[in-house]
């Protein structure tokens, strides 16, 4: 077995994956099998031990958020990678067309090789380990960097997964921003990275000087439409939750939120009522996360003074909030009359803060959408299907839920991604799966050929080849 990472710098570390995945090409169904038994093993027993550790990293983040949000969602999607790696993994045979048979052709899946995977800190359990799963389900090797803003996770993760697989199969690299720029650098065969459009910049630009493809699950500003059609009631309670759900530190998160003009009181009222519903309290409740770290909830309370400086109202806050520095949690605000140059309408809010907007008609709303980057995910309320249709025509994002937020990356079947600022690629399910698979195309030639009809020296016999088949296209 292969030394463990506590003896390994990195470059050696990705050298043992390297020649190890070059060794063994095809990675046969029980073993890949058993990697993702071992890794559901490792979460199943160490599930509390993780839950303490994410909550120790948050300052308050309940188990019950960590097993539903992280915890369930893994095992999920193992499930399913156990349940249809036989058939992912199969190779099929596809049509041949009339003017190469009687020729056959084929796809044949295979494992890219070393996969390299960048977490996040706000599902640092789902985010990594999800990703992990599925690349080792594709038959690859697998070197994980968490966040360096989850220490105790990254850590715990560290020791278990060193204890569970060789490190020439699966290894975690712990570090600061060095340590990630490092990582970025070296030439997997593949680099999965989840997190912030401006680090993903980065990570591409280190990527690309190997060619190594990326995929790159990034943020963004995710709209949330409410229609003059939707029940504003059961609309508030599920904005409420997409959005106060680990205080806001969700990546799909809804970042801002278009009423009908005229229904902005309602829409307060009824969102302070869900949200009072969801959390009686906010200081001292166990299920209200904390801000991850001092310097978050700082920047948070800055976008919010920069915003009411400019003429915004902001509701929720009677003065800007001084919550316990050992919890940092931060109760929700809504903002109105944001300015569109505000920060808060130019960056990523990843926190309890909602900007509210209203429009005259759909028109004015999508025409706003589509002057923004493209968003991660996009959020519609309403019982008008022609309306509900053309929003979904009309503007581009990485994912959608209608009447509901978040609930679209829980579907294993659905890919989840990005689209341009927000990221590029897809995984979950058996997109995930092909993200890491190389599907190789195989053509078998049959002695009956006919190829040589196309072969030169050209003449009137090819022109007679080519005329035939030109009527049959």
């Amino acid at each position: 077995m292969t030394q463990n990472p506590p003896d390994f710098p990195l470059h050696a570390l990705f050298e043992a994956q390297h020649a190890a995945s070059r060794a063994q090409v095809d990675v046969p169904l029980s073993l890949r099998r058993d990697r993702l038994g071992r890794l559901r093993d490792l979460i199943e027993t160490h599930a509390a031990a993780l839950s303490d550790a994410v909550e120790a990293d948050f300052g308050v983040r309940s188990r019950s958020l960590t097993e539903a949000a992280d915890l369930f969602v893994l095992r999920a999607g193992m499930a399913q990678l156990h349940k249809e790696l036989p058939r992912w993994m199969k190779r099929h045979r596809v049509r041949t067309p009339f003017y190469l048979l009687p020729a056959r052709g084929y796809i044949q899946p295979q494992p890219l090789g070393v996969v390299g995977v960048i977490g996040p800190w706000n599902y640092p359990l789902q985010l990594t380990l999800g990703p992990a799963a599925t690349a080792l389900a594709a038959g690859n090797r697998v070197m994980l960097k968490p966040s360096e803003l989850t220490p105790q996770s990254s850590a715990l993760m560290a020791s278990l997964v060193h204890q569970t697989f060789a490190a020439d199969e699966f290894c975690v690299v712990q570090g600061g921003s060095d340590v990630a720029q490092a990582f970025s650098r070296l030439p997997f065969d593949h680099l999965f990275f989840t997190g912030s459009t401006q680090v993903g910049r980065q990570v591409a630009a280190a990527a690309a000087a190997n060619l190594t493809p990326t995929t790159l699950e990034l943020g963004g500003k995710s709209p949330c439409i409410i229609d003059a059609s939707c029940d504003l009631q059961d609309a508030a309670i599920k904005i409420a939750h997409g959005k106060l759900l680990n205080a806001g530190q969700t990546c799909i998160a809804p970042d801002y939120v278009m009423l009908p003009r005229g229904t902005e009181a309602a829409f307060e009222s009824a969102y302070w009522a869900a949200a009072s519903k969801l959390f009686p309290s906010f200081e001292g409740n166990p299920d209200y996360a904390s801000i991850v770290s001092e310097r978050h909830r700082v920047r948070l309370l800055a976008l919010v003074d920069e915003a009411r400086k400019q003429g915004a109202r902001v509701s929720g806050w009677d003065v800007t909030p001084s919550a316990d520095s050992a919890r940092r949690q931060l109760a929700p605000a809504l903002v109105f009359d944001v300015r569109p140059d505000a920060r808060l309408m130019t960056e990523e809010i990843f926190g309890p803060v909602l900007p509210v907007f209203s429009y005259g008609s759909l028109d004015e709303a999508i025409a706003t959408i589509n002057a923004r980057p493209r968003p991660l995910a996009l959020y519609w309320f309403g019982r008008d299907d022609a309306n509900r249709d053309k929003v979904l025509m009309r503007t581009v994002s990485g994912g959608v839920s209608v009447n509901d937020t978040l609930m679209h990356v829980a579907h294993e079947h659905l890919p989840f991604g990005g689209v341009g600022e927000s990221g590029w690629g897809a995984y979950h399910g058996k997109v995930g799966f092909l993200r890491f698979t190389q599907e190789k195309p195989v053509l078998v030639q049959s002695r009956f050929a006919m190829g040589h009809l196309f072969y030169p020296p050209y003449g009137k016999r090819f022109a007679q080849v080519i005329g035939l088949l030109k009527r049959w296209l």
